[in-house]
């Protein structure tokens, strides 16, 4: 017999690129997060606290209702998110899938500029300031112009990205200027811009009249994007924008000069610099490219779904993008799929909460499947992939 080859020696075994993939990582986050999760569904549930006091009399009344609890909270997730096999027709049966994704449009497309800075070594915090000034922007441009139908929408989210980027932009400037911390001057900003909706929806720009709450007229139709599959969905060309925006980020962080120059200083600010990339600089552009991202995020809320400003207008997109980044691991295609599952959490919740779960627990229940999946090393001890991917010992290191 041969002696093994070097080639052999490190060449990994089927089992350790399997346990280095990302696919057992994240297949083994969900089983961790829903086995958590549904310890807490049957201490919540009130048919199996009242099983288990006659446990030991009739367990099988205590096994049944574990069983009906976790079941019936699991398969209105599923139905809530993904396809409602109970439906009547297949327009309300898909509907929960066309549902998600027009929850996550805005929410990826909001992520993709966040990564944007995660990408540059820049923690962009500032994600709600930036979707609130995008949004206020362009829904003015939406109900305050009137224009051609075509240049009206392109003008409403031009108006969105510029807002957003120029809010950006006031961070990237502080941090090129004055080396002041993204971070603190994010989260400033992001009070800055709530504190700003809320005194310009008490204005007569923007305050719709005879209305009890803040709100600003509705968009007018030349300004709203198109629905993609009729008025029976609510899927609109904001969708597409999406996908274009992911494509943009692959391109820019990829094949372009410039996210050359962001990578660089993400990696290594001290070798960029020496190697004649001004780091102040390609902060500035870093923060203004985001914020232009975050505030089409805010734009194609606004004229996709919402048609109006309000207070809350921002709702939780701006931080939830941060997560949705970081899941995906600031590339296009991982914050697609992060986004899509991080939207079907919150569909397929609220669906559960109309079944009888509270809606305490499932925000529980996000948070656990987003804690494993954005903790791999966790999830691969506690697996034991983290045993797949040792080195084979062969017969020649062994007698050594």
């Amino acid at each position: 017999m041969s002696a093994p080859t070097a080639e052999n020696e490190n060449t990994p075994t089927l089992a350790a690129r399997i346990g280095r993939s990302e696919i057992p990582v994240v297949i083994m986050a969900f089983v961790f997060a829903f086995l958590i999760s549904a310890v807490l569904i049957l201490i919540s549930n009130e048919d199996v606290r009242q099983s288990a006091t006659y446990l030991f009399a009739r367990p099988s009344d205590f096994f049944r209702a574990s069983w009906d609890a976790i079941v019936s909270a699991y398969d209105a997730l599923f139905r809530g998110a993904v396809y409602d096999y109970r439906a009547r027709t297949s327009t309300q049966a898909w509907n929960r899938l066309i549902e998600t994704l027009t929850v996550a449009t805005p929410l990826i497309i909001a992520a993709l500029g966040m990564a944007v800075g995660f990408r540059a070594g820049l923690f962009n915090i500032g994600g709600t300031g930036q979707l609130i000034v995008g949004s206020a922007a362009a829904a003015w441009v939406g109900f305050g112009l009137s224009l051609p139908p075509v240049i009206h929408l392109i003008a409403a989210l031009a108006a969105g990205i510029a807002a957003g980027g120029l809010w950006g932009g006031i961070a990237g400037f502080l941090k090129a200027r004055f080396d002041a911390n993204e971070v603190i001057t994010t989260i400033m900003l992001n009070w800055i811009a709530v504190n700003l909706l809320a005194w310009l929806l008490t204005t007569a720009a923007f305050r719709a009249p005879n209305v009890l709450t803040p709100q600003s007229p509705q968009v007018k139709a030349t300004a709203m994007l198109p629905r993609l599959l009729g008025d029976q969905f609510r899927l609109h060309l904001g969708f597409v924008i999406m996908l274009l925006a992911a494509l943009f980020l692959w391109w820019l962080m990829s094949r372009s000069t410039l996210g050359f120059r962001f990578r660089a200083v993400g990696e290594n600010p001290r070798a960029a610099q020496v190697a004649g990339i001004s780091v102040g600089t390609s902060s500035f552009l870093v923060m203004l490219i985001a914020g232009g991202l975050v505030g089409l995020g805010g734009a194609v809320n606004v004229l996709g779904t919402e048609h109006s400003l309000n207070d809350g207008i921002a709702g939780s997109i701006g931080f939830d993008a941060i997560t949705v980044a970081l899941l995906g691991r600031s590339g296009p295609v991982g914050i697609i799929l992060a986004g899509i599952l991080f939207a079907g959490l919150s569909t397929g919740g609220r669906y559960m909460e109309g079944q009888g779960v509270p809606i305490d627990l499932v925000a529980v229940i996000q948070a656990l499947v987003v804690l494993f999946i954005a903790a791999p090393p966790l999830v691969r001890r506690m697996s034991g992939l983290n045993l797949l991917t040792r080195p084979r010992r062969t017969a020649a290191a062994k007698e050594a």
